[in-house]
């Protein structure tokens, strides 16, 4: 059932956003492990971070899955059945491209890990916590659509910030790096930090769209 009005909530409708609010939560720490993790030297500490962020990405995919299954029991929804799915999808992809990232650490071990994941990293962190107050403002979203824009703009920003970091690593990679195997590896480490990115952006966009639906 199609719903355009929060006025046609029931008292079990408002169960979506503390979901949401929990895979975002989710991002954040996965987020925060990433930054340590690119700044670990160490094989051994490396492996250990990716078993954190592995961790939250089971967790990601467990309440993903609780968002598919609340829906098909739900008989109104708070905005349409497709965006809280699209929704939960794109917020689970952060976090995935989180891990994939570690994983990728971990199965190549480069010899060095350029400072610009670091600030990649850090930047997917900014995402998070930005998403994280947009869902927080979701079930009141008609008082607040202005506030959600603006979150939703920064995560442009931000998106836009990480590709002028990825662009210029990529030129330097290019430049210093002799080794051929090493560039193979560098570059899919980061392009994995820069797809979280473009994710947190994805996920900005699907608010967006469900602000002129139901603002």
């Amino acid at each position: 059932m199609n719903n355009s009005f929060f006025s046609k909530f029931t008292p079990k409708e408002p169960k979506f956003f503390p979901i949401l609010k929990e895979m975002s939560n989710v991002m954040l720490v996965a987020s925060d492990l990433i930054i340590e993790c690119v700044q670990q030297s160490d094989h051994e500490t490396a492996i250990e971070y990716y078993k954190k962020i592995k961790e939250q990405e089971k967790k990601g995919d467990a309440l993903s899955n609780k968002v598919f299954d609340e829906l098909n029991t739900t008989f109104i929804t708070p905005f349409d059945r497709e965006d809280i799915n699209h929704l939960a999808n794109r917020l689970d992809d952060v976090t995935d491209y989180i891990n994939s990232c570690a994983k990728r650490i971990v199965l190549y071990n480069p010899k060095q890990i350029p400072e610009t994941a670091v600030e990649l990293a850090r930047l997917i962190r900014e995402g998070a916590i930005c998403i994280g107050k947009a869902i927080d403002e979701l079930d009141v979203l008609k008082k607040n659509a202005k506030k959600i824009k603006e979150y939703c703009a920064e995560l442009h920003d931000i998106e836009n910030r990480a590709d002028d970091v990825y662009e210029h690593f990529i030129i330097e990679l290019f430049e210093k790096e002799k080794d051929g195997i090493e560039i193979v590896k560098l570059k899919e480490i980061m392009y994995e930090l820069e797809k979280a990115t473009d994710a947190t952006e994805y996920v900005g966009k699907i608010i967006k769209t469900i602000i002129v639906k139901y603002a």
